[in-house]
């Protein structure tokens, strides 16, 4: 009655919506959702040591997929030796990380969303490009082991001196003339790495890591040694090689666990080759570490 009547479809029309419904999902099942190519990824991931892991190491990635940060399940996750030159914000959803492997690829940054990674202990991100750690990185403070080795750092911020849990740290071949002041403060550090860096010096409050059974500075241009270096009852290993010391603190014979004086750079002692030490104290150091305690120490 005055406006337009609906008509009924013909047979022909009807078939013709069908065929356009089906190339509609076959489009839909050549492009899976992200959900399905999680699952994908998800039938690599093994349990190894009670951790659900997965490894995507040299698969020359140049970005990381997208379904990845899906897994939320996901304890150890190695993405070493790629090409990656960057990480989403997304990678802080892998809430449940312990282990995060990241060595070798281009990375020029981390996101301040690996913040949000609490239950990560250790990560491996030497052999990248980076040039700063985002101070982010200090609230994940269960970490017990970090490496940046091999990047282009030169210092570190103050919120990672948050990390009390920590007890290895590797911060050698970078671009650090100071030891971050923050590193003073990871009081639980058993291992402490800088070698081939730029320092020049290293600061009294050394003695606050009275933990450290292990530091090695080799390859710097340290003209002293602090005496309170001295006052580490647990250091095993110490090595100054390839610096530019004169001569040692009259109190490093209180260093009572360096035994020896080491030639192999995993032996335990005193590694002090290669320095420009004066006549005295390089005369004495032939006759051994004894030796050299025997001189320094006050009769």
């Amino acid at each position: 009655m005055g406006g337009k009547q609906s008509r009924s479809l013909s047979n022909k029309e009807l078939n013709q919506v069908s065929v356009n419904e089906r190339r509609k999902s076959a489009l839909r099942d050549d492009q899976p959702s992200l959900s399905s190519a999680a699952e994908r990824i998800r039938r690599h991931t093994t349990v190894h040591f009670g951790y659900c892991t997965l490894s995507l190491a040299m698969r020359g990635l140049d970005e990381t997929p997208a379904e990845l940060w899906e897994l939320r399940e996901l304890q150890k996750l190695n993405l070493s030796m790629n090409c990656l030159c960057s990480l989403p914000p997304a990678l802080g959803a892998l809430d449940n990380l312990v282990i995060l492997n990241l060595w070798d690829n281009n990375l020029s940054s981390l996101p301040p969303e690996i913040g949000l990674l609490k239950k990560l202990r250790v990560l491996f991100a030497c052999r990248n490009c980076l040039t700063e750690v985002p101070a982010e990185l200090g609230s994940c403070t269960r970490l017990e082991v970090l490496s940046l080795a091999n990047n282009q750092i030169t210092g570190l911020p103050g919120s990672l001196a948050a990390m009390h849990n920590l007890t290895k740290l590797n911060l050698s071949h970078n671009l650090i003339v100071h030891i971050p002041t923050c590193v003073y403060s990871m009081k639980s550090l058993v291992f402490l790495h800088l070698a081939c860096n730029r320092l020049e010096t290293i600061a009294d409050q050394i003695q606050d890591l009275v933990n450290l059974k292990i530091l090695i500075v080799e390859g710097n241009s340290i003209h002293t040694l602090p005496k309170t270096l001295c006052f580490l009852e647990s250091l095993e290993l110490l090595n100054v090689d390839f610096n530019e010391l004169q001569s040692v603190p009259v109190e490093m014979y209180l260093l009572s666990r360096l035994r020896r004086l080491a030639c192999h750079p995993l032996d335990k002692g005193l590694h002090i080759i290669h320095n420009p030490l004066l006549k005295p104290i390089q005369e004495v150091l032939q006759g051994g570490l004894g030796a050299l305690y025997s001189y320094l120490k006050p009769t």
